[in-house]
């Protein structure tokens, strides 16, 4: 009889814990990861770790791939990407990706895709003091060598490239292990 009232005490106490290490699990999650294309973007993982799950992404990382610009996403950075969904690269003309991912075009495709990229890492709060101490803009290089340039509207953040289109910034601070990403709905272009 005592026996089988100390294995209740003792499943009693072990579903007790389980439960507040799943609890304490939830609440470190959502405190430090996001959600971003249907997946946990993690800290603890590199920007390539993470972008691969992600279901919005599908498109950025075929061409990631195809430009060879894997190893580089993978190092130690930081990086700061702007990182457009598959919507986004919807919205360029039709062909424009099937074109961009053939080998022959390999270097013109390296070049938009390092034009989303900057040396950094560089948060929201960080982008915000900036177009603050910019009197509404400021300007960012790319690892390209192109400027994109940051601005506010409405309580959101905004990047726009050199032929003047812009990206909303919709999900800001999605924090990887070498750097961040800001998911964006629009590609911006570099200067040709």
């Amino acid at each position: 009889m005592k026996t089988l009232k100390l294995s209740k005490i003792v499943l009693g106490l072990s579903v007790m814990l389980v439960a507040n290490l799943g609890l304490a699990q939830d609440k470190m999650m959502s405190k430090d990861t996001k959600m971003v294309g249907g997946a946990a973007m993690y800290p603890s993982k590199n920007i390539v770790e993470n972008a691969v799950n992600s279901n919005d992404h599908t498109t950025l990382v075929a061409a990631v791939k195809a430009a060879e610009l894997v190893d580089v996403l993978q190092s130690e950075g930081p990086f700061t990407v702007f990182a457009p969904t598959n919507a986004a690269f919807d919205k360029l003309p039709e062909g424009t990706v099937a074109t961009l991912v053939m080998p022959e075009n390999k270097m013109q495709l390296q070049t938009i895709l390092k034009y989303h990229v900057v040396a950094g890492k560089w948060s929201a709060k960080n982008i915000a003091k900036m177009i603050k101490k910019g009197k509404g803009k400021a300007e960012i290089k790319t690892v390209s060598g192109g400027t994109l340039t940051a601005w506010e509207k409405d309580g959101a953040v905004y990047v726009s490239d050199e032929n003047g289109n812009s990206a909303q910034v919709t999900i800001a601070d999605v924090n990887q292990s070498n750097g961040v990403i800001h998911v964006i709905d629009t590609v911006l272009l570099p200067k040709s």
